[in-house]
């Protein structure tokens, strides 16, 4: 069976390599190559030269020529070649500041052209990943040192004998708060490392309506805490997607309502059935965020009201971003300081 490959046009390339430029150049080559010896040998007849020098002149030119062609080659492969590949090969030793230089100076685009664009792209990529990989590490162990630190810090006062037992108990909680909230960072980090290794999701028909009446309920208590009125606008929608993952973006959406909706508060959670769209926003009469703060709102660990921070570990949007991107949804983001938040979740209408 022959398998038969079709190129793929790439619309970038504006330039080809030139077949009678770089013909020119290997005939002029190979034509002052065969020159030489015809005007030697010529001259060495009319002059009734001795074969045995005749042909050490030969020798001498052939020589000449080699150790020219020798140096022009090497110079080429150097230029093109040796030094990007020496490049390359500090890319692989784990330097992701180099960069692949272009070898042509008229600004087009050839094959070769678009490969040093691609391999430089890829770079930054990488440069980027180790970047967030670093910043990750650094905000994790940050995240873990401080509960960790709670908690050694008050079990060794507990061992104080003397210790009074109302204080001892209020250790205690601090000691179990700051446990439960290790172990949410370990949980949603868990979490967050399968779905960022997930690509396939289990699909089912399941009322969308009805999981965010069970989302709200389940937060019902959160809200009466701090007496947040909520409003709710649902119509009745079947969408097909993983119920499960929805319920993570559910969950983290609201509880981000509640969280920074001031007491007497009010959230509204409304889901509307389009022609060909499925719209869920959430939104709340919260502290609302700023222009940066929106930029960074789906980034791991950042958390723009550091007021608040006590109560979560900056992932809990990650997480909802990558839900989004894995049922192929779209998240959206409008909000103003002071005023509070809207985020909304479209997917495509079955």
């Amino acid at each position: 069976m022959k398998v038969q490959y079709e190129e793929e046009n790439d619309n970038r390339i504006n330039s080809k390599r030139s077949f009678v430029k770089e013909y020119l150049i290997v005939f002029a080559v190979v034509l002052w190559c065969c020159s030489g010896p015809v005007l030697i040998f010529n001259k060495q007849m009319s002059q009734n030269a001795n074969p045995w020098f005749m042909a050490l002149i030969g020798s001498s030119y052939v020589l000449f020529i080699g150790v020219v062609v020798y140096v022009a080659i090497r110079i080429v492969i150097r230029t093109s070649f040796t030094k990007p590949i020496h490049e390359i090969r500090k890319v692989a030793e784990g330097d992701f500041t180099v960069r692949v230089h272009s070898q042509r100076t008229d600004d087009k685009k050839d094959e070769v052209e678009i490969l040093i664009d691609d391999f430089n792209k890829m770079i930054e990529e990488l440069a980027t990943i180790e970047t967030l990989k670093g910043n990750f590490i650094a905000n994790i162990s940050h995240e873990i040192k401080t509960p960790l630190a709670i908690i050694h810090s008050y079990a060794f006062a507990m061992q104080k004998v003397s210790l009074p037992m109302d204080k001892r108990m209020e250790y205690t909680d601090t000691i179990l708060e700051a446990s439960k909230k290790l172990s949410t960072l370990v949980t949603t980090v868990l979490k967050l490392n399968k779905l960022d290794n997930q690509e396939i999701i289990q699909k089912h028909t399941y009322s969308l309506d009805e999981l965010l009446r069970c989302s709200i309920l389940a937060l019902e208590e959160n809200f009466e805490k701090k007496y947040i009125m909520v409003d709710v606008e649902l119509d009745e929608v079947m969408i097909t997607t993983d119920e499960n993952l929805m319920e993570i973006v559910w969950n983290n959406l609201l509880t981000n309502a509640i969280k920074f909706t001031q007491t007497k508060g009010r959230v509204t959670i409304k889901l509307k059935k389009e022609k060909d769209k499925i719209t869920v926003s959430i939104s709340d009469t919260g502290c609302g965020m700023s222009t940066k703060t929106i930029e960074h709102v789906f980034d791991r660990f950042y958390q723009g009201d550091t007021s608040h921070s006590s109560l979560g570990n900056g992932l809990g949007l990650s997480l909802v971003k990558r839900v989004i991107d894995l049922v192929e949804g779209e998240i959206k983001v409008n909000s103003k300081s002071g005023i509070g938040t809207e985020f909304t979740v479209i997917f495509k209408g079955n």
